[in-house]
């Protein structure tokens, strides 16, 4: 199993940046793709980005302008970079891992909340 832990929420003014965390453990070998959702109040969770094990990045189109993702392996940790920050990007954001054998996972984050204030 894996267990994944986000970090770095809060509470931000608008145009500012906060830079999420998500620490991996367990079977962390286990881990190929790591990506970030979102929730916002009342919403669907959407993807905002993800990240292969090779570091390939994927992005939303609305948001790949002003986040980033990226991931240190041997830290079994993936970030997201978050700049630019508005009203709309309160949520909260989900760090997701997916399983190499496709049997396990996918794998979630209990989830860390961003609140943009205007």
């Amino acid at each position: 199993q894996v267990q994944l832990v986000e970090s770095g929420g809060g509470l931000v003014q608008a145009g500012g940046s906060l830079r999420l965390s998500c620490a991996a453990s367990g079977s962390t070998l286990r881990i190929t793709t790591m990506g970030w959702y979102r929730q916002p109040p009342g919403k669907q969770r959407d993807m905002v980005a993800y990240i292969s094990i090779g570091g390939s990045r994927t992005y939303s189109d609305s948001l790949k302008a002003r986040f980033t993702i990226s991931r240190d392996n041997a830290k079994n940790t993936a970030y997201l970079q978050m700049n630019g920050l508005k009203p709309e990007d309160t949520a909260v954001y989900y760090c997701n891992a997916e399983d190499w054998s496709g049997a396990c996972g996918p794998y979630w984050g209990q989830g860390t909340q961003v609140t943009v204030s205007s």
